[in-house]
């Protein structure tokens, strides 16, 4: 699921990935607040694909297993080099994802956590 603070654009990119996407436009109210969102992306099994530092907090205090976030830090989403870093990353760490993680992209690395993230 794509979060609000990113391009739709965003799902013609990972459908050609081959993975479906959904961005929350299309799913919620637009100022829906993040625990709504991310209520409901672990009730039906979706990542969370955003900018929102929120997020990993979010997370972070459920201690929790779901819903795994990917947390995008870099400075210009639309460029396509970064495009296809991104969803090489996301297929390399994809059975982490299915499982539970959190994945930080920002522009020189990529880091990954299993969830629940303990101290």
């Amino acid at each position: 699921m794509v979060d609000m603070n990113l391009s739709p654009e965003w799902l013609e990119v990972f459908a050609q990935a081959g993975w479906q996407a959904r961005h929350w436009s299309q799913i919620g109210r637009p100022n829906a607040d993040d625990d709504e969102i991310f209520s409901w992306a672990a009730e039906n099994g979706q990542l969370v694909f955003t900018q929102d530092l929120d997020f990993p907090q979010i997370l972070f205090a459920s201690q929790g297993g779901r819903p795994s976030v990917v947390l995008l830090r870099i400075k210009n989403e639309l460029d396509a080099v970064q495009r296809a870093r991104v969803c090489a990353a996301i297929r390399q760490a994809s059975v982490s994802l299915q499982t539970g993680a959190i994945m930080v992209i920002d522009d020189q690395r990529i880091r990954l956590r299993t969830l629940p993230v303990k101290i």
